[in-house]
């Protein structure tokens, strides 16, 4: 019984020293870089950005020189942007369209409609139809902004309206995950954050979001011109506010059969834009605008001069002073042109919103170009229908409405399962190298990584092996913090060595009894790393609404056309150069946990000096981890464009053989 006792007692002493000492080093200052570091990467990739677009200013000031450099400009923005928006379907399918109701109002008519913008996936949209004068009448496509509800907003019914009754059939249709288009729906939100959700899958098999509501509005126009009660001798017009600016913006640079357009409430600079509000959702920018030194109004360029109308409002988070010097670039642009009446902004002294002066704006432009009318519009009492009453679908989403919908998800996991025989084929007819020279192109990894100073930034000394803190500093990047961790004993002594990377930081696995401790009792040296974004440089600066919460660096880091991911390969290998550089180290292992893993994975395929690759708690497969899984948040880092139509993780880790690579799924 005192035996007992007693080893009880040993036991509790044994675990309160135990507890004591990892408090003790939990509350030691770990850090290697001063306070501040969080805004590091983030500040780097705005500098990057900064200098592309100071180089774009170059480029307008030597193209404003003549009419011939100015198009030529245009036609070869274009041809980019074709190029940047991802896969569009090759033809047109059946629309399949129908109308579920109707609803009648003075002056005009509301019909529900429902079409598919491609087999099984199902648009709703909302048809305004006047029903004084005589037709056939011009037609306008009305895309919507981020509200929860689409079409159903009371600010859209308004502007569909106001145009309606000043002689327009409008189509007013519901993006992706917003008003009955929900795509998934035990989402966390709908609207801007599943726009992001499903953006990382759509980037990964070489699509966008942006590219499946440009099909969407294509299609819409399809729809809005198969109606009798549209004049097609006309072109179309088209208006948006917000995320409808979006749309807009994007849709009249690409389809030849809008005219007039009005973007609400979104031109500005996107430099300026990432300065203030950040990067915003999924469906507002295309990896590499920024490499291409595209620009917002840049999409004003592809089609000019066709008469383009800014409507902005003051007070809005969408800075009003980058939308004015915006639409000053597009008056001279267009102005060289001689055609300086066709470019206009129109403002009001209000907050973010399709507010009455912006709907009456836009329908003024479209009755100045369309109708050679220039009456004054102004906007009367309208009628606004509740969700309920203008809902197409028998349910009121189209998941539920229709048993064989195809979603969104659903499309990318299809195209991402399609590309597997091009991925095959790919690594069976080239060479091992040929491939992985392809690899390094789509990340971006560097060619041949510049100089590396090492610095010493203090020590933490432990019984058995010293700690030594490092700032690797690559030339022209960001400061990477490290710790060294080696053994005590004969220095001269050659050693195995690990590079060992957590995505929850350098300091993760230091704890008594962790990872690092147990490669250190098997005489290893370990230097743990925080890679760009992780540990000391994570960045705390992306809205919680996006579910990712490295949006704003992976963002802007694929619009510079440098994937995070490739940035942070390159980090890990500038590790792998440090121990390389030691006389002490004599073989090169690689661990990857959490966050890391992809990189460890990536840089193990990349370079035959990494003996063994060890992968923890991560992803391993981008079709099965990320494309199959689109409610998964803070993925976007792991993200490569269009890297599923060349490779997926499960081909990186077959190259990687004969090497050992251990896969450990649970911690």
């Amino acid at each position: 019984m005192q035996n007992r006792r007693q080893s009880s007692l040993l036991y509790g002493f044994l675990f309160l020293l135990c507890i004591t000492t990892h408090v003790a080093r939990a509350d030691e200052n770990w850090n290697v870089l001063p306070s501040g570091s969080d805004l590091l990467l983030y500040e780097s990739l705005l500098e990057q950005s900064s200098k592309r677009y100071a180089k774009r200013a170059e480029e307008i000031e030597a193209t404003l020189l003549s009419p011939e450099t100015a198009r030529e400009r245009g036609e070869r923005l274009l041809e980019n942007y074709r190029k940047i928006v991802g896969e569009l379907p090759q033809g047109k399918t059946p629309l399949n369209a129908k109308v579920t109701g109707l609803i009648n109002f003075l002056g005009y008519r509301v019909e529900k409609v429902i079409f598919e913008s491609r087999p099984n996936h199902h648009v709703t949209a909302a048809l305004y139809v006047p029903t004084t004068g005589s037709g056939p009448f011009p037609g306008v496509v009305m895309a919507c902004g981020h509200a929860a509800t689409g079409k159903g907003s009371d600010l859209y019914q308004k502007a569909c309206a106001l145009l309606a009754l000043n002689g327009f059939t409008v189509l007013n249709y519901d993006p992706i995950s917003q008003g009955e288009r929900h795509q998934m729906l035990n989402a966390p939100r709908h609207g801007t954050t599943t726009h992001c959700l499903l953006n990382a899958g759509s980037v990964l098999v070489g699509r966008s979001i942006v590219g499946y509501e440009v099909w969407d509005g294509i299609r819409s126009i399809d729809y809005l011109l198969s109606r009798d009660e549209v004049d097609k001798s006309k072109p179309v017009g088209m208006t948006g506010n917000s995320g409808g600016g979006t749309q807009t913006t994007f849709l009249m640079a690409l389809d030849n059969r809008i005219g007039p357009a009005a973007p609400s409430c979104y031109t500005m600079g996107k430099q300026r834009k990432y300065e203030t509000i950040g990067p915003a959702d999924g469906c507002q920018h295309l990896p590499n605008e920024v490499a291409l030194g595209i620009d917002m109004i840049d999409y004003t360029w592809m089609r000019a001069p066709k008469p383009t109308l800014f409507l902005a409002a003051e007070k809005d988070f969408f800075e009003f002073a980058s939308t004015r010097a915006a639409a000053a670039e597009a008056k001279q642009l267009y102005t060289l042109l001689g055609k300086s009446e066709q470019t206009e902004l129109v403002s009001y002294a209000g907050e973010h919103g399709f507010a009455k002066p912006l709907r009456e704006g836009a329908t003024s432009w479209m009755k100045r170009w369309i109708m050679n009318d220039e009456s004054p519009v102004i906007e009367p009492e309208l009628n606004v229908l509740d969700e309920m009453e203008i809902r197409a679908s028998r349910t009121g989403q189209v998941v539920t409405s229709f048993p064989n919908e195809v979603t969104v998800a659903e499309l990318n996991l299809a195209r991402a399962r399609e590309l597997a025989e091009q991925r095959r084929k790919f690594w069976e007819d080239n060479a091992p190298q040929t491939c992985l020279a392809e690899v390094k192109r789509l990340v971006q990894v560097s060619e041949k990584r510049k100089e590396t100073k090492v610095r010493e930034a203090g020590m933490l000394p432990r019984d058995g092996y010293n700690i030594t803190k490092l700032v690797i500093e690559p030339q022209g990047g960001i400061p990477m913090p490290g710790l060294l961790f080696v053994p005590a004993g004969d220095v001269e002594a050659k050693r195995q060595a690990t590079v060992y990377a957590d995505g929850r930081g350098k300091t993760h696995e230091t704890v008594t009894g962790g990872e690092i401790e147990k490669l250190l009792q098997a005489g290893q040296i370990v230097l743990s790393i925080d890679l760009r974004g992780f540990g000391e440089t994570a960045d705390q600066g992306s809205r919680k609404k996006f579910y990712n919460r490295e949006h704003r660096v992976s963002n802007v880091s694929m619009h510079l056309g440098r994937p995070l991911l490739g940035q942070r390969v390159d980090d890990l290998l500038t590790a792998v150069d440090v121990l390389s550089a030691r006389d002490d180290v004599e073989e090169i292992h690689v661990v990857g946990s959490h966050d890391a893993g992809p990189v460890a994975i990536h840089a193990a395929a990349i370079d035959d000096r990494i003996a063994s690759l060890t992968v923890r708690q991560s992803i391993t497969s981008w079709v099965d981890d990320v494309v199959a899984n689109p409610l998964a948040p803070h993925l976007l880092g792991h993200v490569v464009p269009g890297a599923l139509l060349k490779y997926d993780l499960p081909d990186l880790l077959t190259s990687i053989s004969p090497r050992q690579v251990t896969l450990l799924k649970q911690p």
